[in-house]
């Protein structure tokens, strides 16, 4: 099994940045995607950000593209989500996910049905 631990939610203001950390551990993580999604209350899972283990391509929701920037440090066994210019509909619960297998395609890569691993969440609020 792998274990994701993500970090680095809070409070802030409309125009503020954050950068949310995810960590793996448990069983060795050789090739998949990482991926961010998103769900904010009385609303589905929303992807928001991914990209092959082995780097290359990146890609994102619409809404978040220019804003958020997904990286990873692989020696650390971490993924990251940098976010600029938060506004209030960024508010939401966001979680980490990793794939079994490498996808190199975008609507593969953006679906949530595409992860199996899932960490707990951690919380965004933006405030106006």
């Amino acid at each position: 099994q792998v274990q994701l631990a993500e970090s680095g939610g809070g409070l802030v203001q409309a125009g503020a940045s954050l950068r949310l950390s995810c960590t793996r551990s448990g069983r060795r993580f050789d090739n998949g995607n990482l991926a961010w999604f998103r769900q904010a209350p009385g609303k589905g899972r929303e992807f928001v950000a991914s990209m092959p283990r082995d780097g290359g391509t990146t890609y994102y929701a619409d809404s978040v593209k220019g804003r958020f920037t997904i990286s990873s440090d692989n020696a650390k066994s971490t993924v990251f989500l940098q976010m600029n210019n938060l506004q209030p509909e960024d508010t939401a619960v966001y979680y980490c996910a990793a794939s079994r297998t490498l996808y190199y395609n975008s609507q593969l890569a953006s679906r949530d049905q595409s992860y199996f691993y899932w960490g707990q969440g951690t919380q965004v609020t933006v405030s106006s």
